[in-house]
């Protein structure tokens, strides 16, 4: 029975390693994804009061999801306490407005300009306005006519024209400022931190990529043409190749599977398997959290997918450990057949029934956990046909998305398989790395797995 090319497996499972703890490029069309909630703090002191400006800069899927945004939520959530007494805000204006985002849905923006008495001090400021939601939060603080600031961490002034353009250079590094404290007393001037230095101004739309652009294309074609048969097809081929593109991207742990299939003994059969269970599952869960986030309010997606990227992991592995159990043990066997002086050469032709293919658990937890995290890309284009009455559209865009995911998958899988098959027996000085290189192959997988559940647990301590 031919064996394995386990080298190969192993290398392509080391890379798909390193591409799982890189971070994966950002598909959005909002600069800090669609489910971000981005905030932006700035208080004036004066002898006798504080004035503030507060705004929000809210993506499409909590626009969606959540209640409209208004400022006696945002003063709810700030809140300043200045010489030991809490602010009373007043609202001296305020604006909520819409603009289209992506496939067809809407973002917002809230403004807030608040005025309230406060008399010289030591200050305490918090801002908690939606702090579940992933974002880019932003305080500055600054000292009007007659008073002063000491010890101030704030910068005076903005870096992102009040949330309306980001420096794309911070955009992967948003800052983070939900407290501050500090002092005030009369007199004139800030002891404030500058703002940090920007390379160069980011837009909302801005993303970079030629597949970020596709998906802009295909949120577009989603939310603002008319689905004719040839834009439907259009539609539908482009899904495919996106799909494609985000299994390819570093970050989602899927190339683990195609060398699991190669170093496992996969056959062709397996690898269309797992693919099939990637397209099912993935098309399920971009279906089930859409109806759960337009259904069910108070639930941040992203807390969602960072629970489901715990999971992908944990399955992950499991399978590994299960792998890496296995082998060991078959090492040991081995070492034991040896040790009697058998009369034949185990590397020759039969293993005593000891190499089979993935088994039907293994494959389908494989699968799942390629499919298991929605691509929020899929999400915002089913949601957004959805609202625009296009539904079916929608869910035949996502069953695309998931069948190109599979198809990488699948590629992939089959063609380690087939050189493995091609290339195996001919590089007979790698024959005494394979009771060696089972362990690590499976080590390698155990280790992906684990770099995924860490994934998930970093995205679930930024919500």
């Amino acid at each position: 029975m031919k064996r394995p090319l386990i080298p190969l497996a192993v290398t392509t499972l080391a890379v798909a390693t390193l591409s799982v703890l890189l971070p994966a490029a950002p598909a959005s069309a909002h600069p800090l994804g669609n489910f971000s909630v981005n905030t932006y703090a700035e208080l004036t002191v004066h002898p006798d009061r504080l004035d503030a400006l507060v705004a929000a800069d809210i993506a499409e899927l909590p626009t969606l999801q959540d209640p409209p945004a208004t400022c006696d939520e945002a003063t709810r959530a700030f809140t300043v306490t200045a010489a030991g007494s809490p602010v009373v805000w007043a609202v001296t204006s305020s604006a909520l407005t819409y603009a289209a985002g992506a496939g067809g849905l809407r973002t917002s923006r809230l403004e807030c300009r608040l005025t309230g008495p406060a008399a010289l001090g030591a200050v305490e400021v918090a801002n908690r306005f939606r702090d579940d939601r992933i974002g880019w939060r932003e305080m500055v603080a600054n000292a009007g006519p007659g008073a002063a600031l000491t010890g101030s961490p704030l910068p005076v002034a903005g870096i992102s024209d009040e949330l309306r353009t980001y420096p794309s250079d911070l955009l992967t590094t948003p800052p983070d400022v939900r407290t501050a404290s500090f002092s005030t007393a009369a007199g004139t001037g800030s002891a404030a931190a500058a703002p940090p230095a920007a390379s160069g101004p980011g837009s909302p739309s801005a993303s970079g990529g030629p597949l970020a652009g596709a998906e802009r294309y295909l949120q577009d074609l989603v939310g603002d043409r008319e689905i004719t048969p040839w834009v439907g097809m259009v539609g539908v081929l482009l899904a495919l190749l996106l799909g494609a593109g985000h299994a390819a991207l570093p970050g989602h742990g899927k190339t683990v599977m195609a060398a699991y299939l190669a170093g496992r003994r996969g056959r062709p059969r397996d690898a269309v398997a797992v693919g099939a269970t990637v397209t099912v599952t993935h098309t399920g869960g971009v279906l089930v959290l859409g109806l759960v986030l337009t259904t069910v309010a108070g639930i941040a997606g992203e807390t969602i997918l960072g629970y489901l990227g715990v999971a992908s992991g944990l399955i992950v592995a499991t399978i590994g450990a299960g792998a890496l159990i296995g082998a060991l043990r078959k090492r040991a066997t081995g070492h034991r057949h040896h040790s009697h002086n058998h009369n034949h050469d185990h590397d020759h032709g039969h293993d005593h029934g000891h190499s089979h293919g993935p088994g039907r658990w293994s494959l389908a937890g494989m699968g799942i956990a390629g499919g298991l995290v929605p691509s929020p890309s899929a999400l915002i284009v089913l949601l957004g046909a959805a609202a625009l009455g296009r539904t079916v559209f929608g869910v035949l865009l996502v069953l695309a998305y998931g069948a190109g995911m599979a198809a990488t998958l699948t590629a992939a899988g089959l063609l380690l398989i087939r050189i493995r098959d091609r290339l195996e027996g001919r590089l007979t000085h790698l024959r005494r790395w394979r009771t060696a290189v089972p362990p690590i192959t499976a080590a390698l997988i155990l280790i992906v797995g684990a770099g995924l559940v860490g994934r998930g647990l970093v995205t679930l301590t930024l919500t």
